[in-house]
């Protein structure tokens, strides 16, 4: 009796461990299935957030940067006269922005599938935006040092030393980018799914070239050119040229406005990523793909402002882009004077054949008629005739 009980025991004791392993196993089904679930409704949100933005700027903001870029470029390379060195500086940053534009579209079309997993995209994407960044930077940090250059006189312009700058400039972009990449390609070399974009020394290398070193170098030569530009109007040297060298350093300090409001999102966002460390092994655009594409976009946002800064502040593009409408107006009117030409030629040809058939006509037709007797006037008479002759004449060319 006593072993058949302890039998009945120890079977009801297993029977409960079963239940209890089943209904802790049940729970944790659950919980699994509530956290994917969550996660999966929080991945959607961010999707149809980033959705609305890549839209946003797709139809506002693409169309502005591309279609300006490419109208910088036509204008200045249109134009009759000859180039100064501040328009190439534009036409190379119109260039350098027009890449980046192009480039953005991988981000605004890639979001179901981030690309910062994808070796080739994120080498692709993060190759052309640093080369475009420190071009940028570049070209407007030199462009804010030769206007302060140009207003105190230390310096003129010449066109060849401008193409060596730009030259160097973009040199130097592309060895700012092209020997970082190789270095970490080299040292990661058996690493499949690896984004040299995430290296930490190439982070804090752009963050300190792309962004902090230009910024104190701006702040500077715009510093020295408020106090030049404050002692010219005091001493009132050249009045003329007060308004459109004010004009033109509003021009290039909306630009540079712009360029760090759009750039500061993304520097920020470097920034936290470098003093947390990688300690979970991620990165913020993968821990936080929301906030990562929008710094992208706003970053991306820049290249599609300067067109409208330089069309509406930049007072000598805007008198080339006139010229050029003007011209091309002249043309076509001169086009269609032609063929209106064109056309009634041949109508007049015609009329022209039968107005010498009528006139041979009638030259055969008095051929029959014999000639009369003609008199000659008298001298008094050819004289006034000839005197009505001359009267006419003067008045002719009077008229």
């Amino acid at each position: 009796m006593v072993m058949t009980m302890l039998m009945d025991y120890r079977e009801l004791t297993n029977i409960t461990r079963e239940l209890y392993n089943y209904k802790s196993q049940y729970n944790f089904t659950v919980q699994i299935n509530d956290t994917h679930l969550s996660v999966a409704l929080n991945n959607h949100q961010h999707y149809i957030l980033s959705l609305i933005l890549s839209s946003l700027y797709t139809i506002f903001l693409f169309p502005v940067g591309f279609l300006g870029n490419i109208l910088i470029l036509l204008v200045n390379l249109k134009h009759s006269g000859h180039l100064k060195a501040p328009d190439l500086y534009f036409m190379n940053l119109a260039m350098a922005d027009l890449v980046l534009v192009a480039d953005s579209l991988i981000e605004v079309f890639n979001l179901k599938q981030g690309y910062y997993d994808k070796t080739g995209l994120c080498t692709f994407m993060n190759l052309f935006q640093q080369v475009n960044m420190y071009s940028s930077v570049f070209f407007l940090t030199w462009m804010s040092f030769d206007r302060f250059v140009a207003l105190t006189g230390f310096m003129g312009h010449s066109m060849p030393r401008a193409r060596l700058i730009c030259s160097l400039i973009w040199v130097s972009s592309l060895l700012l980018t092209l020997l970082p990449f190789a270095i970490a390609q080299i040292q990661h070399a058996g690493e499949l799914h690896f984004c040299f974009a995430n290296v930490t020394q190439i982070l804090w290398l752009e963050v300190m070239l792309g962004f902090l070193v230009p910024f104190c170098i701006l702040g500077l030569c715009y510093w020295r050119i408020a106090r030049v530009l404050r002692r010219s109007q005091r001493e009132q040297t050249d009045p003329q040229q007060t308004p459109r060298r004010q004009k033109a350093l509003r021009m290039i300090s909306a630009a540079v406005l712009v360029f760090f409001i759009c750039w500061l999102p993304e520097n920020v966002f470097i920034c936290v990523h470098l003093l947390r460390g990688d300690a979970d092994g991620g990165t913020l655009w993968q821990d936080y793909p929301l906030s990562g594409h929008a710094v992208r976009l706003a970053a991306f946002s820049n290249s599609c402002l300067n067109p409208l800064i330089y069309s509406f502040l930049g007072e000598t593009f805007q008198d080339k882009m006139r010229l050029l409408f003007q011209r091309k107006s002249r043309w076509a009117k001169l086009n269609r004077s032609a063929l209106r030409k064109s056309i009634y030629l041949p109508a007049a040809n015609t009329c022209s054949h039968v107005i010498c058939n009528r006139s041979s006509q009638s030259t055969n037709t008095c051929s029959d008629i014999p000639p009369k007797t003609v008199i000659p006037p008298h001298k008094n008479q050819q004289h006034t005739v000839a005197h009505h002759k001359y009267m006419g004449r003067d008045f002719e060319d009077n008229q």
